[in-house]
C-alpha cells in the first residue's frame, strides 16, 4: 500500500469519530494516527510555546500527544515521526462529534489540524459530524454517511488529485442522516452565525464566583445564502467548502485605503 495518510482529531484518541475515521480510510492507505490525549475542541489553530511535548503510543502507528493540541499534532508528527522525503500523502482531521460551519471554524480544533497541514504544503481535509442536540448516542452512532463520504472523496484524491491550490483545504460537514436519505454532495460557502452570550455564571460553596462558557446553539442568521454549509444540511446534503487560510478582506482594500486617506 504505497499511499499514507496522517490523521487526528480535537476530541481526544479515544473518540468514536477517530475509530469511525481510522476504519473508513484504512482500506486506502497506510494509516497514522496523531491525536489529542483529552478534547481540545475550540483550541483553534494553537500550538503548545509554553511547554515540552511527549509522544505516547498506543499501538502501531497509533500515537497520543500528551496535552497537545491538533495543531501540535500535526506540526510534531510531520517534523518526528515522518522523514522529508516520506511525507504523508494526505492530512484528515475529524471525525468531529459536531458540525464546524460559519465563523465557527475560526474556534475549530479539527479545522486547525486542516490548517496546520495546509501550511505545511500536505493536502489536508477537516471533517465534521453534525448531532442533533443533546444526542446521547454517540457511542453506539454508526457515522455510515460520513465513512462513505470521506472514503469517496479520498479515492478520488489519489485518483484524480487534489482540487484545491497551496494553503487551501476541504471542510467537509455531515448531515445527521442514514445513507439513504443523504440527498449528495453540495459544494458550498460559509454562512453566518448568530452568537449570543453563553457565559453563565456559578458560585462555589463559598461564594468564589466563576464562569462556564456554554455552547451556544446553532443558531444562524436569517437571511442564509441559499449555497451556504448551513442550508445544504437543512436540505440533507454533505457541505464541502473549499477554505483558504489567507483572511484578507480584499473587497475592503480599496475602501479602507480611501478611509485613511481622508484629510480631517
Amino acid at each position: 500500500m504505497s499511499k499514507r495518510i496522517l490523521i487526528t482529531n480535537d476530541d481526544g484518541f479515544e473518540s468514536p469519530g477517530l475509530k469511525a475515521l481510522v476504519e473508513a480510510l484504512s482500506p486506502l492507505a497506510k494509516i497514522t494516527v496523531v491525536a489529542p490525549t483529552t478534547e481540545k475542541s475550540a483550541c483553534g489553530h494553537s500550538l503548545t510555546l509554553t511547554k515540552p511535548l511527549r509522544f505516547v503510543q498506543i499501538s502501531d502507528d497509533f500515537f497520543k500527544l500528551d496535552d497537545g493540541t491538533p495543531s501540535d499534532c500535526i506540526y510534531l508528527a510531520l517534523n518526528a515521526l515522518f522523514c522529508e522525503d516520506s511525507l504523508p500523502d494526505l492530512i484528515v482531521s475529524g471525525i468531529n462529534l459536531g458540525a464546524n460551519m460559519g465563523e465557527d471554524i475560526t474556534y475549530s480544533g479539527t479545522a486547525g489540524a486542516a490548517m496546520e497541514g495546509a501550511l505545511q504544503g500536505i493536502p489536508s481535509i477537516a471533517i465534521s459530524q453534525v448531532f442533533e442536540k443533546g444526542d446521547e448516542n454517540l457511542n453506539i452512532f454508526d457515522f455510515a454517511l460520513a465513512k462513505k463520504t470521506i472514503f469517496d472523496i479520498v479515492q478520488k484524491i489519489f485518483k484524480d488529485g487534489y482540487p484545491l491550490e497551496e494553503r487551501e483545504f476541504l471542510n467537509i460537514n455531515i448531515p445527521y442522516l442514514p445513507i439513504s436519505k443523504s440527498n449528495g454532495i453540495k459544494i458550498t460557502s460559509y454562512g453566518k452565525r448568530d452568537y449570543g452570550n453563553e457565559a453563565h455564571l456559578y458560585r462555589n460553596p463559598r461564594g468564589l464566583e466563576y464562569y462556564w462558557i456554554g455552547a451556544p446553539s446553532l443558531g444562524w442568521e436569517s437571511s442564509v445564502s441559499r449555497s451556504c454549509d448551513l442550508k445544504a444540511i437543512n436540505d440533507g446534503y454533505v457541505s464541502v467548502t473549499p477554505t483558504m487560510l489567507n483572511l484578507t478582506a480584499k473587497s475592503s482594500i480599496k475602501r479602507v485605503q480611501n478611509w485613511i486617506d481622508l484629510k480631517e
